[in-house]
């Protein structure tokens, strides 16, 4: 049964049809609401028509109901609408339950009409009655014979007949066919038949084939015509159908048998009918086809001249020919007809003018082919009457022209013989020669469609074209162009005139001024072969209004003609047969009997070169490009008066050859001079030959005798000596230039043989022992090699430059060797062309070759960051300006100025280069003096090297007098009279022009540098005796100057001219003052050493006087200390500094006390001494020996082992005076250090808030700038021994250490310049980098080091390279890089690294990460700003500071978003610890915006408390703005 709807309020389906509605009705969401809107609509205007009328009461009772009952519709329709949300669910159930309701339907109805089947329509079901009789036949006998009789009567036919009856009746029917042929008339064209299956069939070739049979075998019975075949075929425009319609056939078959009854010549007729139809059908075809060739292809060349059907086609061609040939007044035609004598033979073909019976036959087989074509019978005609046009042709012309073959020169190529056609269209004779496009033929072809006596000529005329070709093809690849006419000037009796009109020009490319020309003859013997005659016309460019008469008329005109000046003619026999160059006749190789009438028997003659290849131009070509640049040379030789022999061939015919006799004496060179009749016996010979193929060069060759100089060269070691220049092969206007080459190359000989020839007698000498020195690698005249320095690596080459008219020298080396001399080429050149002595260079060579290869050691390479305010700009390390050969410049970083002179005996003298050479107080310009430099250099004084060299020369070398004056100031010829001033000082400069402002504080006689008046300078000069007034007065130094008798000889007296050394009026004289350590007090805040402030031991030769001298910087004229002065900004302003006597930069101690020079050498007595270390002592040369400035030069470790790269003495001392220096500027420039006022010289004294710090070099190497930090009076407790310790070992390590990079300082002071409690935290943070084992302790997983400068991979706040601590308002900003340890990470993968921007507000105590505004994606750096912000909230203790906890918390916290990553940050690190980044810094960095003024913030200038300064450059960020920078 059906299933029962869980619903009992639908209603019930109907007529067995099944809806899926059935369980209720459906209506859309929109109707619905528009239904309820309407209702609502309707209600409201009812009651707005019908409240007006009732009572107050009534109308609020309806008001009531109708809000009750809207209220209660509308909230139906609310949760109706809730409900729709999930109405999905409810249709899925819905289609669910009426798909289960059909089906029960289907089942209902099912059951339904089987049962109205078994009860209505099967009840009166019945079956028919079956035709058992015929299903019984039909299956058991396989047929049906009940059918009615009629039918097998109307429709059944009758049995045929059986095959052999069909034998027998064929064959019977066959012999009647063949008795009725054989009894009756037959034609002979019919003959071709054939009897089988009771028919005749008769085929007539190309026309038909009819087929024939009787019906009976009665005489009277008629033939009865079974088939007919149409044998005629259009196979070219037929298309491959029948010519013949269907219908057509039909029609002729109806005609032929109703004319084979009653006729008594039935076959006869049948072929007369056939054979007409087909021969008017082969007329219809031919006529078609010769339409569509006119249509098509031959347009007018043929014309139908006539066409009958069924008659004749008659056609005309050569229609062009008739019009021109007189001879053919009938024209050329042909027809097609049907025979007149014979209508029942084929057709015929009619020939005008006729033809023989062989051509005829040839033109009929066209016809009579199975192809029938009107083409092909055209094409055999033509064929025919082409080759009777041929044939008569060769008779006339074998008449006209005897004895000539038809090829036009012997030898001929096929592809140059003259071809002679027929043009198939036209008729016409046509000509041409495959090889050429000659522009001839036309009148070739009109001679022979015409006249033909002109025919001899024109072949003639051909003939000379040809050859002229020839020509061209010959010198394709010859260096010359032939022309058929050039624009030639001559007068008219000239020999030019006399050539015949056949010839050809021939230009040279390599000679302009000269043309080839060919004239060309034919045989009398022989007509076909050509003579040829050859001239050489020399020309010159000339215009058109120039005389020929006259070569001194020139005009502006381009000279685009050529002037005939000179005509040559060559003996043809004569230029092909000459030495080593010859075109051999060929009947000599090839021997050959010639005829009488000129021509060679054949198989004999053999040509050696193709046809078109004429030897002798191609000989004559190259014999004038070969010898007229011998010529032209020759004439300009001899134009120059310089001898020579002429052109000549060479021994066994090898080669040209031009031989000098005597060659000219080069300017400068005295002819009666020693080295040049020495040289001219050496010279053998000088010859000028031409070398190579494809592009040829003059080769001169200078043979001389033997070598005044022995050389190693293995090549220079015979007697013969050649040497062998060569010179680019121009034009004949170029050959001035190749003869001032040759003189050139000729001066360079002579110029370097005078120098080697003067050598070579110093080699000889041995006492200059030259030999020991240098080796002679090789001298070929034309350069010399000399080798020098340790096993001869080193290579000079001396050259004569005849452009500058001057020696060259080029430097190298061999076997990994070094060359320094480079540097100083320019300086030995001019030495060399000076005096013209190379004895004197390889000693210059000797002595200053490993000086040189010391100085080369220093870098040269420019370094950024050097600049304080511009980081970017690139400043070069050191710069070597060579002065003179023996002496140099050192400059480094442009500011420091060393003078380096090399001397002789191992030995070298150093200055400091800011002074004047001539006058030692005055600074130049460019330069600022050297503090300390004196100092520093004696401590590489090598004191018994120095007086071991002086004591050898003291006998050879007297000393110079010395004048001593009683009075040192005040007598006449003093150098400090009023007429006679040697070198001044600054305030003796002064009077003049100033160049500082004069101070004009009073004298002092405690403090040396305390600065005074400059008037009375004067006044206390003679308050002592002395050598002199000047520093340069002591000791001439040109001559080592012996000792006076009263004193010892001591270190103090050597020839290094030292402050230490007896040096009038010189602070450092030890009879004169005492040393500056012994009389300044001690000013240092540090405490003061247990043992008294030693003296000098200077002090004990003078007494309780002033300090006077006379130095550039006398006590009363010294410059203020740069601390308390207004930076004027002079190169000689910073101070002398010192070692301070007592202190050290690793605490207190009495090793200091005395000089670093006070070393006591055992067997020299010595007076021990402090040199004073003033800027003036430098300006006095310093002797050192050639290991002691190597060693000063060479990249080496730190004494002390501080970490860093390698660098040499020299360079980490000029860079701690240039730190210390820049030092200076920031402490006048900045207001976040305060200076300290003090006395002592090269240390510089400042203060902070709790600290006070002095900063000098390290006394015992000067190569190491150290800091002495101590507390304040008011702050003792505050700093612990270790804290101090931490900030100086800093310092030294990472602010002043290499790269010396001044914003490395900057940054360290304005990290001095931050609050107590800050600078605690930063202490902290500095031991940490410091002592790595304290990562380790504290089980750390980040190693951090401090960025005293920008990194380039920081974030871009700062532009790179300045000062990475910032101080702005209560804002610090610091860099810190940090880097992972342990881990993950092995020594295989390079461990993450983070440069950090961390910002510490003092007002807030909060540490954070300055951000870029627009955050990126999260990375390594957004970890680690998590982490402090993480910190500040959670970890922040508000009694201390938070830097440093805050740090330590990150390095011990912070992890990677992903560990697994081998690098997080672009920022370079290795695994290990690494130095600051300060330290890192060599290499130039990527640029940043500088030079943009400061921004400030939103609330005017920035205030700074407790004075820090605001940034001096742009930052990235603006300080008032970011939000963690700007105000709280």
């Amino acid at each position: 049964m059906a299933p029962v709807p869980l619903e009992g309020h639908q209603t019930p389906a109907g007529n067995n049809v099944p809806q899926e509605g059935s369980r209720g009705g459906t209506i859309s969401l929109t109707v619905l609401i528009d239904f309820i809107i309407q209702r609502t609509y309707h209600e409201l205007t009812v009651l707005a028509e019908l409240l007006p009328r009732k009572t107050d009461m009534e109308r609020k009772i309806e008001i009531y109901n109708f809000s009750a009952r809207t209220r209660q519709l509308f909230v139906r329709l609310l949760a109706l609408v809730k409900w729709a949300s999930s109405i999905t669910k409810v249709e899925r159930s819905t289609h669910i339950m009426g798909f289960l309701d059909k089906q029960s339907l289907l089942f209902v109805d099912t059951a339904d009409m089987l049962a109205r089947m078994a009860r209505e329509t099967l009840v009166h079901a019945r079956l028919p009655n079956f035709h058992i009789p015929a299903a019984v036949e039909v299956l058991t006998t396989g047929t049906y014979c009940r059918l009615p009789a009629c039918i097998r009567e109307r429709i059944v036919p009758p049995d045929p007949i059986t095959p052999s009856e069909r034998r027998s009746t064929l064959l019977r029917l066959n012999q009647v066919i063949q008795h009725r042929l054989v009894t009756g008339n037959l034609l002979p064209q019919m003959r071709n038949l054939k009897i089988e299956s009771g028919r005749v069939t008769f085929t007539v070739e190309h026309e038909f084939e009819v087929s024939l049979t009787v019906m009976g075998d009665g005489p009277n019975i008629p033939w009865r015509l079974l088939d007919i075949d149409i044998l005629v075929e259009d196979k070219e425009t037929g298309d491959g159908k029948a010519l013949v319609h269907s219908l057509q056939v039909q029609y002729i078959h109806q005609v032929i048998q109703s004319r084979l009854v009653d006729n008594p010549q039935p076959l006869t007729e049948v072929y007369n009918c056939l054979h007409f139809f087909c021969q008017s059908l082969q007329l219809e075809v031919l006529y078609s086809q010769t339409l569509r060739l006119c249509r098509d292809r031959l347009d007018d060349h043929i014309h139908v001249d006539e066409y009958t059907p069924g008659k004749c086609l008659s056609i005309s061609y050569w229609r062009e020919l008739t019009c021109k040939d007189p001879k053919s007044e009938l024209g050329y035609r042909l027809t097609v007809q049907v025979d007149t004598h014979d209508p029942a033979r084929p057709l015929t073909v009619v020939h005008v003018p006729s033809l023989g019976n062989k051509e005829c036959e040839i033109a009929d087989r066209a016809i009579r082919t199975d192809l029938l074509s009107m083409e092909r019978l055209l094409v055999h005609t033509i064929y025919v009457r082409t080759r009777s046009r041929l044939t008569e042709l060769k008779q006339e012309v074998q008449t006209m022209m005897k004895d000539v073959e038809f090829p036009v020169l012997q030898p001929c190529l096929r592809a140059e013989q003259l071809l002679v056609t027929v043009d198939t269209h036209t008729g016409m004779l046509q000509c041409h020669v495959p090889q050429y496009e000659a522009p001839l033929i036309p009148e070739l072809q009109t001679a022979l469609n015409g006249d033909h006596s002109r025919l001899p000529t024109l072949v003639s005329e051909l003939r000379y074209w040809i050859t002229q070709r020839r020509c061209e093809k010959t010198l394709q690849h010859l260096p010359a162009t032939p022309h058929e006419r050039l624009p030639l000037l001559h007068h008219p009796d000239h020999p030019m005139s006399k050539i015949g009109r056949h010839r050809m020009f021939v230009r040279l490319h390599k000679h302009p001024n000269v043309i080839l020309i060919v004239e060309f003859k034919e045989k009398e013997s022989t007509q076909c072969e050509i003579d040829c005659s050859f001239y050489l016309a020399v020309v010159k460019h000339s215009s058109i209004e120039d005389d020929p008469h006259d070569d001194s008329i020139e005009t502006e005109i381009p000279k685009m003609y050529l002037k005939v000046l000179t005509l040559i003619e060559f003996d043809t026999f004569v230029i092909t047969h000459g030495p080593f160059t010859s075109v051999d006749d060929q009947s000599e190789k090839f021997p050959g009997k010639r005829k009488p009438g000129g021509r060679q028997e054949p198989g004999s003659r053999r040509t050696k070169h193709p046809a078109y290849f004429i030897p002798e131009l191609a000989h004559v070509v190259a014999l004038c490009d070969e010898r007229i640049p011998f010529v032209t040379l020759a004439q300009e030789l001899t134009k120059r008066e310089i001898a020579h022999q002429g052109l000549q061939v060479e021994a066994n015919a090898t080669a040209l050859v031009l031989r000098l006799v005597q060659l000219p004496p080069s300017p400068g060179v005295d002819t009666q001079s020693a080295s040049w009749l020495a040289l001219l016996k050496r010279l053998l010979s000088v010859a000028i030959r031409v070398q190579g193929k494809a592009t040829k060069n003059w080769m001169a060759e200078f043979v001389f005798y033997g070598s005044p100089l022995a050389s190693s060269h293995p090549k220079e070691q015979g007697l013969r000596r050649p040497v062998y220049f060569q010179y680019d092969m121009g034009t004949a206007d170029t050959v001035s230039k190749t003869v001032d080459a040759l003189l050139n190359d000729w001066s360079q000989i002579v110029h370097l043989y005078t120098v080697v020839e003067d050598l070579a007698e110093y080699f000889r000498i041995e006492k200059y022992n030259l030999s020991n020195m240098v080796t002679i690698k090789s001298y070929s005249y034309s350069r010399l090699v000399l080798g020098y320095g340790p096993d001869r690596g080193a290579t000079v080459t001396v050259d004569w430059n005849s452009s500058d008219k001057a020696f060259r020298l080029i430097f190298g080396a061999t076997n990994n060797c070094v060359n320094a001399h480079s540097l100083m080429r320019e300086q030995l050149e001019a030495h060399l062309n000076r005096h013209r002595n190379l004895a004197q260079i390889v000693h210059i060579l000797h002595e200053t070759y490993e000086p040189l290869i010391s100085i080369s050691k220093l870098p040269t390479i420019p370094q950024l960051g050097v600049h304080n305010q511009r980081p970017q700009v690139p400043v070069q390390t050191f710069t070597i300006m060579p002065q003179s050969p023996t002496l140099l410049r050192l400059a480094y970083q442009g500011m420091y100025c060393l003078e380096l002179r090399l001397r002789g005996g191992g030995l070298v003298s150093l200055r400091d280069g800011a002074y004047s050479r001539f006058d030692r107080s005055n600074v130049v310009d460019e330069f600022t003096p050297t503090q300390g430099l004196k100092a520093f250099l004696s401590k590489y004084v090598d004191e018994t090297a120095v007086f071991r060299r002086r004591s050898q020369s003291e006998d050879d070398n007297p000393p110079s007098p010395i004048t001593m004056d009683s009075d040192g100031g005040g007598g006449p010829m003093s150098f400090l009279g009023a007429h006679h001033r040697g070198p001044q000082s600054p305030a003796q400069q002064r009077e003049g022009g100033l160049r500082f402002h004069p101070p004009l504080t009073p004298p002092s006689g405690s403090n040396p540098h305390t600065p005074a008046s400059p008037h009375p300078a004067m006044s206390q000069a003679g308050q002592h005796q002395s050598f002199g007034s000047s520093p340069a007065t002591s000791f001439n130094l040109a001559s080592p100057p012996s000792l006076p008798p009263n004193i010892n000889p001591s270190p103090n007296m050597l020839p290094h001219p030292s402050p230490g050394g007896l040096l009038a009026n010189s602070p450092s004289n030890p009879l004169h003052v005492p040393s500056p350590a012994g009389l300044m007090p001690t000013s240092s805040p540090g405490p003061c050493p247990t043992v008294p402030v030693g003296h000098s031991p200077a002090s004990s030769f003078m007494g309780q006087t002033g300090h006077t001298d006379g130095s550039p910087f006398p006590s009363s004229q010294s410059m203020a200390s740069p601390a308390t002065s207004n930076w004027p900004g002079s190169p000689s302003m910073p101070r002398p500094s010192p070692a301070r006597p007592g202190q050290s930069p690793g605490g207190t101690g009495h090793s200091a006390l005395h000089s670093p020079q006070a070393d006591h050498k055992p067997g020299v007595s010595h007076l021990s001494r402090v040199l004073p270390q003033r800027s003036w002592a430098g300006a006095v040369p310093t002797l050192l020996t050639h290991e002691a400035l190597d060693l000063l030069c060479s990249p080496s470790p730190h004494p002390q082992h501080l970490p860093g790269p390698e660098l040499s003495p020299l360079e980490r001392f000029l860079g701690c005076v240039y730190m210390r220096r820049q030092l200076q500027r920031f402490i006048q420039n900045d207001d976040c250090l305060t200076g300290i006022p003090t006395t002592e010289p090269g240390v510089v004294h400042f203060k902070v808030e709790t600290l006070q710090c002095r900063v000098g070099l390290n006394p015992q190497h000067l190569q190491s700038l150290h800091i002495k930090v101590s507390p304040l009076p008011d702050h003792k407790e505050q700093w612990t021994v270790e804290e101090m310790q931490i900030i100086e070992k800093f310092f030294d390590t990472r602010a002043a250490a290499p790269p010396y990079k001044p914003n490395a300082l900057s940054g360290f002071g304005r990290m001095l310049n931050v609050p107590y409690n800050v600078l605690k935290d930063f202490v902290q943070i500095m031991k940490l980098e410091l002592i790595p084992g304290l990562v380790q302790q504290q089980q750390m997983k980040w190693a951090v080091q401090w960025s005293l400068r920008t990194p380039p991979s920081a974030t871009p706040i700062v532009p790179t390279g300045m000062a990475a601590v910032l101080v702005c308002r209560t804002k610090i900003l610091v860099f810190l890089q940090i880097t992972r340890i342990g881990g993950p990470y092995q020594s295989t993968i390079e461990p993450p690294s983070l440069v950090l921007p961390l910002v510490y507000d003092v007002s807030t105590n909060l540490t954070q990460l300055a951000e870029k505004r627009d955050p990126g994606p999260a990375s390594a750096t957004t970890a680690a700003s998590l982490q402090l912000k993480r910190f500040a909230e959670f970890g922040v203790s508000h009694n201390e500071c938070s830097l440093f906890p805050a740090v330590r918390d990150l390095l011990c916290s912070l992890s990677l978003p992903s560990e697994s990553q081998a690098q997080v940050a672009s920022s370079p690190a290795p695994p290990t610890m690494q130095p600051s980044p300060a330290m890192q810094m060599h290499s130039p960095m990527p640029g940043g915006v500088v030079g943009m003024p400061p921004q400030t913030g939103a609330g005017g200038p920035p205030q700074q408390p407790s004075g820090p300064p605001q940034s001096p450059y742009p930052v990235g960020i603006t300080m008032g703005q970011h939000p963690m920078m700007g105000p709280q």
